[in-house]
């Protein structure tokens, strides 16, 4: 299997396009579960077909991987029945573009793959069936402009939301069905069940900019579960270290309700980045929960303004505090700045177990599977 996807992969793009162009050809029905734009969704097959081929000598995380997946599916309105269909067309398409190295062996050895995967995703969809819905219809009654792009977003469920400070959902807009982007709650989880997000209005993004600039008290959004592993474990005794940048701060004051919640015991280093004091987003709540809370301390970080005590990268500036190899770290925003500290964070002692952060683009394709030194053999 994976000498295959190593043949296919120069023509990766093609085969993808071809896949979509013979499942909505042979299973009309099927179409209805894709947005119109196929573009994303090109790419995202792609991934998880990589993820899966990565996997398959690794079984706790494969099942780990696929149990999301089958999970995360329900939202789209997969049935069973689907599955095989799919299995068709992508075994097609890999033969179609393997070329002379397609063979008896290898179609039996992704007809057996792809039947594990789609046992897996189907039992895991029908386990979570019988605890929660597929989706959450919800009701946006609050939407305020908070300056550069960014609208704070809170909405109200029309059942039980559950999910644990940390996580994030993805919701689908009236305006773009089918085409699901993934937030944060900002907060920890409340007793009248609302959620509040915080949205970025991205360039071309046709979910955040129709959030931002278009929605209104009263319009109707639709959640998929919540997913996630950048949580607290209230049994957990570390210093924190978090870094937050832009929209990345929801999670992170979400985790501090939580420590807060909880009553910790442990001391909360956060640390906030933007490129001007004026998009440093979030902070004043931060500093004012640092007020009401002595084990929380925060600190802001500037990289293209030269202010007295704040100018400097915000890597660069957690670099200069510390030492942080006894902490637990957690970072959330743009993907430069999570890879950066990340890197920091690594050089200063903190293994990468205990350096958390949001998946990039695809929860349910990036998230965090066990440690790779649980899952690979110690070398010689």
């Amino acid at each position: 299997m994976r000498a295959s996807v190593t043949v296919v992969g120069p023509h990766a793009a093609d085969m993808t396009v071809y896949f979509y162009a013979i499942l909505f050809a042979r299973h009309p029905e099927v179409r209805g579960l894709f947005p119109d734009n196929l573009d994303v969704q090109r790419d995202r097959l792609l991934r998880g077909l990589l993820q899966i081929v990565d996997l398959v000598d690794d079984p706790e995380n494969l099942i780990r991987f696929c149990g999301r997946l089958g999970r995360d599916h329900r939202k789209f309105g997969a049935l069973d029945g689907h599955y095989p269909a799919v299995g068709e067309c992508l075994l097609a398409s890999l033969a179609r573009y393997a070329g002379p190295a397609w063979s008896p062996e290898l179609a039996a050895a992704w007809t057996h793959g792809y039947g594990v995967v789609a046992q897996v995703m189907m039992h895991a969809a029908a386990e979570d069936a019988r605890t929660a819905p597929a989706v959450w219809e919800a009701e946006i009654i609050h939407h305020l402009h908070r300056g550069h792009g960014i609208a704070e977003i809170t909405v109200r469920p029309d059942a039980p939301y559950p999910y644990t400070a940390g996580q994030y959902a993805s919701v689908e807009t009236p305006w773009h069905p089918k085409a699901w982007r993934y937030y944060s709650p900002a907060h920890a989880p409340r007793p009248d069940n609302t959620v509040t997000f915080h949205v970025r209005a991205v360039a071309q993004g046709q979910v955040s900019q129709g959030l931002v600039y278009g929605a209104k008290p009263g319009d109707m959004v639709r959640l998929g579960p919540a997913q996630g592993d950048m949580t607290l474990d209230p049994r957990a005794e570390r210093d924190l270290v978090c870094v937050a940048g832009g929209t990345g701060m929801a999670p992170i004051k979400a985790l501090v309700e939580d420590a807060a919640r909880i009553g910790t015991e442990r001391y909360v280093d956060v640390f906030v980045g933007a490129r001007t004091a004026e998009e440093l987003y979030g902070l004043d709540d931060m500093l004012r929960m640092s007020q009401r809370h002595h084990w929380l301390s925060v600190r802001a970080a500037v990289s293209h303004e030269r202010i007295a005590g704040l100018e400097g990268t915000l890597p660069r500036v957690l670099n200069e505090f510390g030492p942080w190899y006894r902490h637990e770290a957690f970072l959330s925003g743009p993907v430069d700045m999570v890879t950066q500290a990340s890197a920091t964070l690594a050089r200063q002692g903190i293994p990468q177990e205990r350096i958390h952060f949001d998946p990039f683009d695809v929860p349910a394709l990036e998230a965090a599977l066990l440690p790779r030194q649980l899952r690979e053999p110690p070398e010689d």
